[in-house]
């Protein structure tokens, strides 16, 4: 079935079969994989994209649905290098881990905040209500959707002058963090079983230095 739709600005006109799923139009014929498939049965939210302006799991809707429409998915929000205010609040507030569920959480708060831009906690969770992160990691997604809400809001903190701030005041090299400082008196190379075996046959772990077991 011919099928026209725009999707993050730009006009798409394809063939595709009847019951083919818009997650898999974006991932397949237009290479947008930031929608995950996580599930196959709605429940995990990795999928959100916008339609029409509203969120919606796009493993929930067929491709020929979604005809005529405007979609947006998580590669559509940036402006060229910069960020919008959720994008910011999850790099921020280390609103992700593994980051599978991250683009289906992000447009699924970025509708909410179209919605209500000052959202309480338990409004916030609530709307997230339909996107699983397995890494358990809700408390700071939570704080990223405040965080963002502040920042359209006027009311938050330069998230860049906080970036800056975290940092070490002397960062670890790559070579130090390949290969960690040693302890003053820490042997070169690691003993062998066998050796720290014969050296301490017959010692208590709970004797003094240089006694053995009586």
């Amino acid at each position: 079935m011919e099928i026209s739709v725009t999707v993050n600005g730009r006009s798409y006109q394809h063939n595709v079969p009847p019951r083919l799923l818009l997650v898999h139009y974006l991932r397949e014929y237009l290479n947008l994989t930031g929608a995950h498939v996580g599930c196959d049965t709605s429940q995990c939210g990795a999928c959100v994209v916008h339609v029409n302006g509203q969120s919606v799991k796009s493993c929930t809707l067929l491709a020929v649905q979604a005809n005529g429409s405007e979609v947006t998915t998580i590669e559509g929000l940036a402006k060229g290098d910069t960020y919008t205010p959720m994008q910011q609040g999850f790099w921020e507030k280390h609103g992700l881990q593994c980051g599978f569920c991250t683009p289906g959480m992000i447009m699924s708060a970025s509708a909410l905040l179209q919605r209500n831009a000052n959202p309480s906690e338990t409004e916030i969770r609530h709307a997230l209500e339909g996107n699983l992160c397995r890494c358990t990691g809700y408390e700071n997604i939570v704080r990223a959707v405040q965080y963002a809400a502040g920042q359209i809001n006027g009311s938050g903190s330069n998230g860049h002058a906080m970036h800056e701030q975290a940092k070490p005041e002397t960062p670890e090299t790559p070579a130090e963090l390949e290969h960690p400082q040693r302890d003053e008196g820490a042997p070169e190379h690691p003993e062998t079983v066998e050796e720290w075996q014969s050296e301490n046959a017959g010692v208590s772990d709970d004797a003094p230095a240089g006694e053995g077991r009586s």
